[in-house]
Parts: C-alpha cells; structure tokens; sequence
C-alpha cells in the first residue's frame, strides 16, 4: 500500500479497540517469567555451551602477541576465537568499529577473543588465563581539548544558513551568549547484550536481544561473508534497548563464531560492566548557543552549534535539529562539529540529537525570556510558528505546541509560580518551579505484515517489528482487531522473526505507527479477501462483531475460511507527504523541583508532561513510555554521566554500582496528559510516535526549575550538588 494523500475515514476511526487503554498481552507472559529473552531459549538448545568475551584492556594500539593456549587446555573449554583464526570477516555498514577487533585496537574494551566452555565458570576462569601483549598509542580522550581544532562541519552535514545571524544578533536589543554541555551517556537496558547462535550445516540461528531484526541480518551476513538467507534472527522478547540494541553487537557475532569453532550452540551474555565501553553511548556535547530578541522578546537571530566526539568514520550527535524548527526567527544558523576521539563508539540513545539538544535550548530560552521580561510559558508561546522557519511554504502538518504550554500552565498551576528566583520555602527547601518545550520529529519507514484468517475466526499477524518494552505486541493486536472487527483475544501476535515480512522496528519513535500502519495494509488486503470470497462489495462490507456485514446480509468472518486458513501480506510504503509538510510532536514539560538550602541537594516534587503526538494507539500504555521517558529525563538532569579517564581512555563508572539512575525514592507525582492530536498526514493510522518525546526536555525543565528555586544556573549537566552549594543564598 502506499500512502501518499491524507488519510480518509477508515475503520480504525472507530476507536473500539485502537485507542483504548488496553493492558499489555504481553504482561503475564512477562510478569510470570514465561516470555522468553534472548539468553533463556534453553529448550531450543539445551546443550549449549557459554560464550565469555575477552575486552582489550587498551583504548588505542595494536595487539603484538596473544598466549592462548592455557586457556584452550583450562577444564571445559570447547574453543577460543579470535581475529586471527575467526577466518575472513566482513564489516557491517551500522557500526562504527570493528566487533572482533585485533591486531587493531580501536577502542577500551573492544572484543578481542571469546573462550567457549561448558560453562559460565569455565569460560570466565580460561578467559582469565588469556595474555595479551599491547603496543599502546596516544589516543584524544578529551573533546573540550579537542574543541578549539574542530572548526568545520563534517562531511556531508553542512551548517544552515537563513538571513543573516551575526548581523542580527549584534543589533538585537536583548542577548544570550552561553556554553551548554551534556555528559556521555548509557543506555543501561535491563537486560544485558545477550546472544545464543546455533548452526545446522551452512544455516544460522542467532536468538539475541536486538530492536532492529533485518538491520541485525544483514549486517551479521556481510560480517560473517555468507549468504542473508542462510540466517535466521529471532528475538520476540526484548529487556530494554533506548537504542543501544539497534545494530549487530559483538555478543551476537562472537555467539556465532563461537558456536561455529566448538560445534555446538552457544550463549553470550555481556557482563554489566563491559557493556558501556564495549557497545555504544550518547556523546557528549558542547553546545554553544546564541540568541537575541527586540524589546518585546520576538527572537530576531538564532544560532545553535555543537560539538561532539565519536571514533574516525563516526557519525556527531545531532544536537541543533530541534533549533531549525521549534521557534520562529528570520535569522538563523545551526552547525554540527565532529572531533575524532578515541572513546568507545557514539550512537543513538533515546531521542538522539533532540534529547541533548533541548538540554541545552530549553535553558538558554528560559534564560533569554528571563532577559527580555517575558514569562517563559509566554516566551515561547510568542515565537510559536506554524511552519518550518526556514521555508515557510513548508507548514507543520499538525502543530500543538501552544496548546501543550497553555494546558499545562493551567494544570500545573503555573499563575502561582514566583517570577523571582530563591524565594519560595518550605521548611529547608527552596521551591522552584521550570517548563521546557518537548519536540522529536515524527518519522515513518516502510513496514510489512502478514495477517491470517482460520476457520475459528481467529486472526494472526506476523512482522519483524520487535518490543523493547513498549507495547508493540498490543497495538498490533488492537490494530488488527479494530480492521477486522474482531475481538481482542481473537488475535493472535507474533514478533521478532526474520522468518516474518520486515517492518520498521523499533526506533526513532517511528516503530509504533509505522508498524501498524503496515498491520493495517495487510488488513485492507484481508478485508478485500475476504469480502470477495463470501460475495460481498470490499468497498460496501463492514467488518464488525466477528461478521462482515452489508446491508441486511451477514457472514461469519471464519466462513471465509472453512476450506483453509486465508493468509496475505502487504506492507505501507510513505510517498512525498513528509516533503511537503513538516510532521512533529510537540510537548510542554512541568517540573516543581525543592532544593535543599544548606546541601544543594534536589527533589523533584510533582512533574506534568503535556504531549500532542497524533492518535494515542492506547493511552495506557503510551502514559507508561512517557512517564519512563520522564524518569529517563530526571536521571539525565541530576545525575547521569560516564566519567571518563582521559589518560587512559575509557569510561570509568562502567556498571550500575557507579552509573548512577533514577530509583523509585527519586521520581514524585508523575502526570501525563494527552491532547487530542489526530493527524492524517501521518499515516493511515493519523497516529505519532511518544516513547521519545516524553524525554525531550525534561531535562531542561528540571534545570529551570533549579534555578527558579535557587537564583543558580548551571549550564553543565548534570546538576550535581558541588555546583549549587557556592550560589545558595545564605541561611537566616
């Protein structure tokens, strides 16, 4: 199917099953320890050996000799791989460095062996024996040292230009010039990098923990040399991944190479504290932002430029996206800066580029707004634009923004906030209150299903599509139920094969209304099918209550399949609309924060998100990705950072013993309203992603909240105690 006009009236328009606050089908499975994950397909292979990775213990250099054999003569070790006798390797086009690395070293914990045993013990202990010999080089661990040299776009991301912003700057009547900086980053999925690899001749299945399944095919087949057809990936049920599962990952491929060396399946589990340095992470940033407004606070010139770091062939953190969109200007300018560091590999982590980006934005607007004697709600309500600055034939397809803001000002009691900073107190705290403008770009990919219809009227859809813990498993559900007048427990879902037609995945916030945009094409297919079969129009037909209906003439869906089960497969391509119109979700974050007047120490109190994302799928659980997203955001302002040794070259809090995140104690009142939001540009489906942009901002409005409470601004996150204590007022 392919869309490529505004979607009309269609079925899932009646909001029966779409739309409602449906639980999780997954949840009991989940709940009772009977969906299984990545590492626990034990029936699958019940004699699998374990897998245990060896990570270089340099972050630059070259291997000069490895002493194996010890570890190949330890109690049960069946095989120890290594670059040199894993055979010829390809590389895939997702990751940046090399998953078995050697003589090479590109980064601190880079794969370098794995030792196969009967078990985990074993492995471990031999993996312990393995001797490495180092050549080490000087790497660049530092991107604030490496700043002052990287002084031009990278290629193929050239900065944006509209008018003239160092003119209008410079004649502006209000100004803001500040330094922003966000810290690296980790994912810290529940569920560690997991992996099991099992090989019947020249055919593979790898079960793993991965949120991109033909992603992870294809680039395991170019890796491995081998045809894509010969492998199978599956990974139905997935512990968490905020983007560090959405490429091929060492744990699968050493799985693979493992199992091929012993002859046997093998599993692979990550150990927690491999996985910041071995994987991926947020970059950090350097943000420099430059803003000014006339008398009356309208923004007449903005520039927005970040620097970021990532290894040699790396892609920036794109930080200033958001700015080319989210307020009006006649002057603008945005620019991305890559420094070539030698720290484990930068990539995508929830929301990435906006996340980072309105860290930074959101304070510098509260900052400047404070500046031209505007309220910050009112502020950004008055350089609201209805479409894209830089083109404004281009407009947005739907557009809440002001709506977010007001509605969240009135619900969050905003009118009572004190203008002026440090003066609210209750006992030993000083109340603050901050807003931030939520914004992620909606984005759609190509995504396929295949839906079929048995004799018990029951219907069942396959797709790629993964759950990372997000609900795909019930919106498919629903999805299907609603097209075919269904049911809820007359579908049936299953996800996260190879075996299945690809689809979106999860990612990007485009998984859910991609994916069931592509449900929703292989229903039509059905419905047509069906309709046909038993003699009724397609165009006429109404599939309701199990039936399909026209007129005073009914059937029962199931008829249709008395002789043999009805399988079809569509998928739904997007056309030009995303060129001619621009498509994002828009939110308004509330924080009420207290800081502790002789510690620095911050609580947050209440916290409102208010999200315009298209068509709510099913409001319980996209309330449950916001208010995760929220606690993702909380833990980004207050405490999340990889400390980085830039001597040695490597992340030095690489566990969650160090890596500090929220936990309950730490999260208040959490309120989440959705407005109505239903747009048919998007998809058939007129819904958006949300999991993303409940995170976006968040962090930024924890900030301005702090400084509401305490006069004290920080432009370096996180927002830890050692930078409030010195500019809280004095106790009296």
């Amino acid at each position: 199917m392919k869309f490529d006009q505004p979607a009309q009236e269609n079925p899932i328009d009646r909001q029966k099953v779409v739309s409602q606050p449906h639980d999780r089908i997954d949840g009991p499975l989940k709940t009772t320890g009977t969906a299984h994950y990545a590492y626990e397909w034990h029936d699958e292979a019940p004699d699998a050996a374990i897998g245990f990775v060896v990570g270089s213990a340099i972050a630059k250099g070259q291997i000069t000799g490895m002493e194996l054999e010890a570890a190949r003569k330890a109690p049960g070790v069946l095989a120890v791989v290594t670059a040199e006798n894993a055979g010829k390797l390809g590389k895939g086009e997702k990751n940046t460095a090399t998953l078995l690395g050697g003589p090479e070293i590109e980064h601190y914990h880079q794969a370098i062996a794995v030792v196969v045993a009967e078990t985990f013990e074993q492995a471990r202990a031999a993996a312990a024996l393995v001797k490495v010999h180092y050549s080490r080089e000087r790497g660049d661990y530092d991107l604030a040292e490496q700043k002052p040299s990287v002084t031009s776009p990278p290629e193929g991301t050239p900065d944006k230009n509209v008018g003239d912003v160092d003119s209008a700057f410079a004649a502006a009547a209000v100004q803001l010039d500040a330094i922003y900086t966000t810290p690296d980053q980790s994912h810290m999925a529940m569920e560690p990098h997991a992996s099991m690899a099992v090989w019947e001749g020249d055919k593979l299945t790898v079960w793993t923990s991965n949120q991109m399944i033909d992603w992870c095919r294809t680039d395991l087949a170019l890796t491995l040399n081998m045809p894509k057809e010969n492998i199978r990936v599956r990974s139905p049920y997935i512990g968490g991944g905020f983007g560090g599962k959405l490429f091929l990952r060492s744990d699968a491929l050493l799985a693979a190479l493992g199992a091929r060396a012993a002859k046997r399946p093998v599993k692979i589990a990550l150990p927690r504290p491999f996985i910041p340095n071995n994987t991926t992470h947020r970059p950090a940033t350097l943000q420099h932002i430059r803003i000014g407004t006339d008398n009356d606070g309208r923004i007449t010139a903005i520039s927005h430029e970040s620097w970021s770091g990532n290894l040699p062939g790396g892609e920036p953190e794109t930080a200033v996206q958001q700015t080319e969109l989210l307020y009006a200007g006649a002057n603008r300018h945005t620019g991305l800066r890559l420094a070539e560091l030698d720290l484990p590999e930068g990539n995508a982590m929830r929301a990435p580029g906006e996340a980072p980006g309105l860290m930074a934005l959101e304070i510098a607007i509260d900052e400047i707004a404070i500046k031209a004697g505007v309220d910050p709600v009112e502020f950004r309500i008055l350089n609201d634009t209805q479409v894209d600055p830089a083109n404004p034939e281009r407009p947005f397809s739907r557009r809440q923004l002001v709506e977010c803001l007001r509605t969240g000002a009135e619900k969050f009691g905003w009118d009572k906030r004190n203008a002026t900073p440090a003066q609210v107190r209750d006992g030993r705290w000083l109340v603050g209150m901050g807003v931030a403008a939520g914004f992620r770009n909606n984005l759609t990919t190509k995504s396929g299903a295949r839906v079929h219809l048995d004799a018990q009227g029951v219907v069942t859809v396959d797709t790629d599509m993964t759950d990372i813990g997000t609900g795909s498993y019930t919106i498919i559900a629903q999805t299907a139920a609603e097209m075919l007048g269904v049911p809820l427990d007359k579908v049936v879902v299953r996800l996260g094969d190879s075996d299945f037609p690809i689809s979106s995945g999860s990612g990007g916030q485009w998984g859910a209304n991609s994916s069931t945009a592509g449900v929703y094409a292989a229903c039509v297919l059905l419905r047509e099918t069906v309709a046909k079969k038993l003699g009724f129009d397609p165009q006429q037909a109404d599939f309701v209550d199990g039936q399909i209906r026209a007129g005073d003439r009914s059937a029962s869906l199931a008829d249709a399949a008395a002789d043999g089960p009805i399988t079809v497969e569509d998928s739904i391509e997007f056309g030009d609309l995303a060129e001619k119109y621009q498509q994002s979700t828009f939110a308004g974050h509330f924080v009420e924060v207290g800081v502790d007047v002789a510690t620095g120490e911050v609580r947050l109190r209440r916290m409102l998100a208010v999200c315009a994302a298209g068509r709510i799928l099913n409001p319980k659980t996209a309330r449950s990705q916001v208010i995760g997203a929220m606690t993702m955001g909380a833990g980004a302002a207050l405490m999340e950072e990889l400390a980085v040794d830039s001597r040695l070259g490597y992340f030095v809090n690489h566990d969650l013993a160090a890596y500090e995140v929220p936990v309950h104690a730490d999260i208040p009142e959490q309120t989440v309203i959705f407005l109505d939001d239903t747009d048919p540009i998007s998809s058939p489906m007129k819904a958006k992603g949300v999991g993303e942009l409940g995170l976006c901002g968040v962090g930024a409005a924890i900030a301005n909240a702090v400084f509401n409470a305490t006069g004290v601004r920080v432009r370096d996150y996180p927002l830890t105690l050692d930078k409030l204590l010195k500019g809280l007022p004095e106790q009296v």
